[in-house]
């Protein structure tokens, strides 16, 4: 409903910082961020001074930065079936064939060059030795991101957006690793903005062993998240006087967990379990050395984190490639912050109002305030133009009813 207001007329420059997580921390950020612009008022999510995203961050921080509001993202993220520009989760996860078949294509030179090497040289290396150059040939990644890029070339490309850094009203860095220097690249900076925004998130989010690193100008990048978590100081280096930043990455804790996972140990999960559990405790450990050093780094500016707690056991398993999956929780991240905002309000309301943000408090207190509407419509009533004009009226009247909601204006 405010996806472009005017600008703030309080002095401080404000910034939001956006960690990674994959698709359930992108979920998980969005319902986040749906709960932070009902419950403060004075600030507008879609107008702030500088925007940073990492990894799926990035995926969230780029719509931020190009006008679109964190409700507008539950519709085409999550209400996707529903929505005018859908997104299909499953796009995340095609095989990433082209990967495959070029490195197929070295087996026979390498596999020719270890048997001849082995061959003429007998004795001088056993056969796994001579035989190690084949590794080459294993892919970089599993899966292919590129149709992820499509979609947000086209999501930005659309009237009132942009997928020109330079052409932003406002200042996004989009941080990436370059393979080849181990350095974080932050794209958006000077000398790095001249990079499609979709281009720049999708080598953000290559996570190693699961995208390809993508090339560009040359070079080529993976996830900005092995340097750091948050990249927070990049808003700070930029003025920033107040950062707000998410984490969707936090280790599970099945001690404190008031949701039992049943008598399933996380090492039944198999492997994809296992390596999430130990990435999200590396994760969060560096995270957390990383915030105390802000404090010295630059004295005077104030960091405000938001992240779900360790015995939540929604965030770790749900099934983001399922609808009800997706919806329940964006709806929970939204409740959640909610809850969080209200528990920590002594803290957070003489912080924020040194930047002219005010806590809405009957927003944090509605127990009847939902994120997510009930699902009205299905595939096939979009066969027809008229119904899929109901439709979009719908969508309309629904993003009303909440925006009237927050702001106290409930229909009788």
């Amino acid at each position: 409903m405010a996806a472009r207001g005017s600008r703030r007329a309080q002095p401080s420059r404000i910034g939001i910082a956006l960690a990674g997580g994959g698709p359930l921390g992108g979920i998980y950020e969005i319902g986040a961020l749906a709960a932070l612009a009902d419950s403060l008022e004075g600030i507008n999510l879609n107008d702030l001074d500088v925007y940073v995203g990492v990894s799926s961050g990035s995926f969230v921080a780029a719509g931020l930065a190009n006008g679109i509001t964190p409700l507008e993202m539950v519709r085409m993220f999550i209400e996707s079936e529903d929505a005018r520009e859908p997104f299909d989760p499953a796009i995340l996860v095609r095989p990433a064939f082209r990967e495959y078949l070029s490195r197929a294509a070295t087996v026979p030179p390498l596999l020719l060059a270890s048997l001849k090497q082995f061959l003429t040289r007998p004795g001088s290396q056993d056969l796994l030795v001579a035989f190690q150059r084949l590794s080459k040939a294993i892919p970089t990644g599993v899966f292919n991101n590129a149709d992820m890029e499509r979609f947000l070339r086209r999501t930005f490309s659309a009237p009132g957006r942009t997928n020109d850094f330079r052409r932003l009203e406002r200042k996004l860095f989009l941080v990436a690793t370059d393979l080849d220097s181990g350095l974080a690249v932050e794209f958006g900076a000077p000398g790095a903005d001249d990079v499609p925004i979709s281009r720049a998130v999708q080598a953000s989010a290559a996570l190693p062993g699961l995208f390809p690193p993508v090339r560009i100008n040359g070079r080529y990048y993976v996830d900005g998240a092995l340097i750091k978590t948050l990249h927070a100081s990049v808003a700070l280096r930029e003025g920033a006087g107040l950062v707000l930043c998410i984490n969707p990455l936090v280790p599970f804790n099945d001690r404190t967990s008031d949701k039992r996972v049943g008598a399933r140990r996380l090492i039944d999960g198999g492997l994809p379990v296992v390596l999430s559990q130990t990435f999200r405790a590396i994760i969060h450990s560096r995270m957390q050395a990383g915030l105390a050093k802000y404090e010295q780094e630059f004295p005077g500016r104030e960091v405000i984190l938001f992240e779900p707690r360790g015995d939540d056991a929604d965030m770790f398993f749900t099934n983001i490639f399922s609808y009800a999956g997706r919806r329940r929780l964006c709806e929970h991240a939204y409740q959640r912050t909610r809850s969080e905002i209200l528990a920590r309000r002594r803290e957070l309301a003489p912080a924020l109002a040194r930047h002219g943000i005010r806590l809405n408090l009957r927003v944090l207190q509605d127990e009847d305030l939902n994120l997510v509407r009930p699902s009205v419509r299905s595939r096939s009533m979009r066969s027809t133009a008229a119904l899929d004009t109901a439709a979009r009226l719908a969508d309309g009247l629904d993003d009303l009813e909440h925006w009237l909601r927050v702001h106290g204006l409930g229909l009788a």
